[in-house]
């Protein structure tokens, strides 16, 4: 599956802005998704991720209450909606696909995702 991220983008602190990851491919039910971030010289961390089915969210706890996760299989396609953001979500982001043969699992280790985004950038300034 090849995956596409957008709607990153240079807001205020407190704005929002909404990621959409595009992916290609007929099985883009089948794939756990997740989306995280790299911000300029740290490591990239895990910030949200969702089952196949959309039916089971995880979020990190520096996102969680202000980030929502959600997919449209229909459409191929995840979303990041981001609100009351902060100078530190200041980051590429990037979303990523995990093959899942059983169960509706959210994934949230890095190593076990399969494919890769080329990566959004969201600057929030102060």
């Amino acid at each position: 599956v090849q995956l596409q991220a957008s709607g990153g983008g240079l807001v205020q602190a407190g704005g929002s802005l909404r990621l959409s990851c595009a992916a290609s491919g007929r099985t883009f039910s089948r794939y756990a998704m997740g989306w995280f971030r790299q911000a300029p010289g740290k490591e990239r961390e895990f910030v949200a991720a969702i089952s196949w089915s959309g039916g089971s969210t995880y979020y990190a706890d520096s996102t969680k209450g202000r980030f929502i996760i959600s997919r449209d299989n229909a459409k191929n396609t995840m979303y990041l909606q981001m609100n009351s953001l902060k100078p530190e979500d200041t980051a590429l982001y990037y979303c990523a696909a995990a093959w899942i043969a059983d169960g509706d699992i959210v994934v949230v280790r890095s190593k076990t995702y399969n494919y890769w985004g080329q990566g959004t950038l969201v600057t929030v300034s102060s």
